[in-house]
């Protein structure tokens, strides 16, 4: 980067539903905030949809300079066309630096197409983002102060730190869980910017005709202990043993993909990269190998304890307490001393 160039801002695209703002956009800026610290700019919202002015100020509680306030009836509800064109002449406007999007249904379809329609790079799935300068030996060009796009890859056997080097913004998705929830200041105020809403019949060709919503079977973010099972648990049958165990400790059920992928319980209970990422107090993993897409959705739980037949499983690297057993033997054992106590 020339540094005689200004280089652009810090931006969050904050998702909301009926007014209410999504929790991983929140956390994105949190993480914002800390990215624009470090590169001594503002941290700046792009807020879409309608009469959503009394929302605003949770935005600054939790570090924004500035938001982009883009109220228009038919932005409501969201259709990707007109969100990205709204997007996209803000870029044009503006030059962010860096964006950032959650990996939702909403993020994973919007992302892409500002990406495309602007040239630029994208990260899914980030587990991390860091500031620092990089180097390409191969063109002989040196960066300063570029962000570090920091995700598994090659299946989960590496990390892999990922650089854009084309044309800004360097854009990344990121799933809920994944940043923390920084604490809001309710004396922070900021700057708001009303958006000139201008779409044709082109963006607004998609009608919504129905919206059938349905509640999540469960909350695992909220959850202080989560008793999680795996593809060693054997069966949707003998899936009852980790119901027993969570119900026994008075915490939640949550599963790793390959439970979930042979149909042994839904989604809403999987855990990892491709799931959800918690932080309980108590993280009981049974019957899960612990791939790194696993483990990075519980590895920062304060106390993991992990049941497995197989000594040399990966998800003992970032256990504090190992059992080697079979779940069968030890659920019941676990669940007999639990009570006995009580």
């Amino acid at each position: 980067m020339n540094m005689s160039e200004k280089r652009g801002n810090v931006w969050v695209f904050v998702e909301q539903e009926a007014g209410k703002i999504a929790s991983v956009s929140l956390q994105l800026v949190s993480k914002g905030r800390e990215l624009a610290d470090r590169l001594g700019v503002k941290l700046e919202a792009v807020f879409l949809g309608d009469k959503l002015e009394n929302a605003v100020p949770e935005l600054f509680h939790y570090g924004c300079d500035k938001v982009f306030l883009a109220e228009d009836p038919r932005l409501e509800p969201f259709t990707v066309l007109p969100y990205a064109k709204v997007i996209m002449d803000l870029i044009r406007a503006h030059k962010p630096n860096i964006l950032l999007f959650g990996a939702t249904l909403k993020g994973r379809e919007l992302a892409p197409r500002v990406a495309s329609e602007k040239l630029a790079g994208l990260t899914a799935d980030c587990t991390d983002l860091q500031i620092d300068d990089f180097e390409d030996k191969k063109n002989g060009k040196s960066y300063t102060d570029k962000l570090m796009q920091i995700r598994p890859a090659f299946g989960g056997n590496i990390i892999a730190t990922i650089v854009n080097t084309w044309d800004d913004p360097q854009m990344v998705t990121v799933r809920e869980g994944v940043m923390k929830l920084g604490e809001p200041d309710t004396s922070r105020t900021g700057e708001i910017e009303k958006v000139d809403v201008a779409l044709t019949e082109a963006e607004t060709v998609i009608k919504v005709l129905e919206r059938v919503r349905a509640d999540k079977e469960v909350d695992l973010q909220g959850a202080q202990i989560i008793v999680a099972g795996g593809y060693g648990v054997g069966s949707k049958e003998n899936f009852k043993l980790i119901y027993d165990l969570a119900e026994a400790l008075g915490g939640e059920v949550g599963a790793s993909r390959a439970a979930v992928d042979a149909g042994w319980i839904s989604h809403d209970y999987q855990i990892g990269q491709t799931g959800v990422t918690v932080r309980p107090r108590l993280y009981i993993a049974c019957g899960i190998s612990g791939s790194i897409q696993h483990r990075a959705g519980m590895a920062e739980s304060k106390k993991i304890i992990a049941i497995n037949t197989d000594p040399d499983a990966p998800i003992f690297s970032c256990a504090h307490y190992a059992i080697v057993g079979d779940l069968n033997t030890v659920i019941p054992q676990m669940i007999k001393a639990f009570k006995s106590k009580q």
